[in-house]
């Protein structure tokens, strides 16, 4: 089984549980930007209930669910991880949050053509907003990656507004800086 493998088998789940959701990490920022390995498949999902046995049911026995929910701090939500047994891999899903940024980039998600399929994707601007956050050397690499690749596409703005609010438009700025103009 392969990561897209993982992804493709949890958007049927969350597609036959009428779960409304989104991918975003790694595998956002691969579709934006230049892309890298990751064991990982990350969703936002919107549900107010914790995910049921049917759920796991839909996945099939190859997941294990972590039966605790763990909660982002970054994101202030609920996430529940689902291991993929005899692999590395695994899906984490997050639940949508009161956050208006977090409101706002799922509002915002559209469909995207990736693994032969049309799934819902951030928009690229919300990937750099919502990596910004995280902060970590790897999301700033995928900014730095979805920049060089959508630069001059980009809705500025928009960015700018949100990373103002949240604190990291120095980091935006630093990131920016080292892209090369095209």
């Amino acid at each position: 089984m392969t990561v897209n493998d993982v992804m493709l088998r949890v958007v049927d789940a969350l597609e036959q549980a009428n779960i409304p959701h989104m991918l975003v990490g790694s595998f956002s920022s691969n579709l934006h930007g230049i892309p890298r390995a990751t064991e990982d498949v990350d969703f936002v999902i919107q549900l107010d209930a914790p995910l049921t046995a049917e759920f796991g049911r839909l996945l099939g026995e190859d997941f294990e669910p972590e039966l605790q929910l763990s909660f982002e701090t970054n994101t202030g939500t609920q996430r529940q991880e689902f291991r993929v047994k005899g692999t590395e891999f695994k899906a984490e899903l997050f639940r949508l949050s009161n956050d208006p940024f977090d409101q706002q980039r799922f509002q915002r998600r559209q469909l995207y053509e990736a693994a032969g399929r049309r799934l819902y994707f951030p928009t690229p601007e919300d990937v750099i907003v919502m990596k910004l956050r995280w902060a970590r050397e790897k999301d700033k690499a995928d900014v730095h990656s979805v920049i060089a690749v959508k630069g001059g596409k980009l809705d500025w703005p928009y960015i700018e507004s949100w990373c103002q609010r949240h604190g990291t438009l120095a980091k935006l700025e630093e990131i920016r800086r080292t892209v090369p103009e095209i």
